[in-house]
């Protein structure tokens, strides 16, 4: 037993000098909560009840609709995200990726940019979703970024222009958010912030109903 609570000690502990991103892959548990950011580790806190209640919402929404839609591939935390410029391995809460774009999808990692990223904001995280990720995503174009913060109760959705730049995209008049990459999909923003959640069967109806 003593040897079993060292191993898992030695996985979760990360390395003092820095990695490369093979090295990385070869000590990462496929389990564990943790980003590689130009070599160095950087291990992420559990979530709470209220971000795994609205991550696993979306994700459902998503991934049922995406599947009956043969649209791509929908997967969630934890896996990792590489992208090129900075270096970085991050690990969104959700992304999605389009059929197209499947190449891009190894065992354990996307090698390349999602074509959605959804980040449900955490205290911890506040800081890097808005600063650090925001910049990368952008850099490495991310087609379409969710920010969605349940402490002020706001939602964010930005969509790269044409100069490979975010601009800010508003919900509709009703409050509802269409993606624009997700062909046909949309969430009414108030959903996010009802306690219990909408049931997902009931959404996902008035989702694919027909405008």
């Amino acid at each position: 037993m003593a040897q079993s609570k060292t191993l898992e000690l030695d996985v979760q502990t990360p390395p003092k000098s820095k990695m490369t991103w093979e090295e990385f892959l070869a000590w990462v548990d496929e389990d564990a909560h943790v980003e590689w950011v130009n070599g160095e580790i950087i291990m992420t806190r559990p979530s709470g009840i209220r971000h795994q209640d609205i991550k696993l919402f979306l994700v459902t929404l998503l991934r049922q609709y995406v599947r009956a839609k043969k649209l791509g591939v929908v997967l969630d935390a934890p896996f990792l995200m590489r992208m090129a410029l900075k270096p970085s391995g991050r690990e969104p809460d959700i992304l999605f990726v389009q059929e197209k774009h499947r190449k891009r999808l190894h065992e354990t990692y996307l090698d390349g940019p999602a074509d959605l990223v959804v980040e449900v904001v955490s205290p911890e995280s506040i800081a890097r979703d808005r600063g650090d990720k925001f910049v990368e995503y952008e850099q490495a174009k991310v087609k379409e970024y969710w920010l969605i913060d349940p402490v002020r109760t706001r939602a964010e959705f930005y969509v790269l222009d044409r100069k490979g730049q975010y601009r800010s995209v508003e919900p509709d008049a009703h409050g509802k958010y269409y993606s624009h990459v997700v062909r046909g999909f949309w969430i009414q923003v108030n959903w996010l912030w009802q306690d219990p959640l909408p049931l997902e069967e009931i959404v996902l109806k008035q989702i694919r109903r027909p405008k």
